[in-house]
């Protein structure tokens, strides 16, 4: 694998693109299902999806001339990111608090 750290430091650097990883580990996802999943406003969501995506972490699914109903999903390479993070425990893996 190789060192991802200024990928991993961008991702563990915000709480709004660790949610976006932790749910898109789990399967493609909308930004509204991300945001109701999170328990996060829409707008950071959509702010992390773009900054991941622009960093190749995310892709999305969909037509970029899309504009409802875009489906994202984790990349390879934000797979293999997120895995680091979760091995070395840089966050934290317990449910959000209600």
């Amino acid at each position: 694998m190789t060192d991802n750290w200024d990928d991993i430091s961008f991702v563990i650097s915000s709480q709004y693109r660790v949610a976006v990883l932790r749910r898109l580990a789990d399967g493609p996802a909308t930004p509204s299902r991300i945001a109701n999943d999170s328990d996060l406003g829409i707008a950071h969501i959509s702010r992390a999806l773009q900054g991941l995506q622009d960093r190749g972490l995310v892709e999305l699914l969909v037509s970029e001339e899309r504009r409802k109903g875009r489906v994202y999903g984790i990349s390879d390479r934000g797979s293999e990111v997120w895995s680091r993070i979760v091995s070395e425990e840089m966050v934290d893996m317990g449910k959000p608090s209600e």
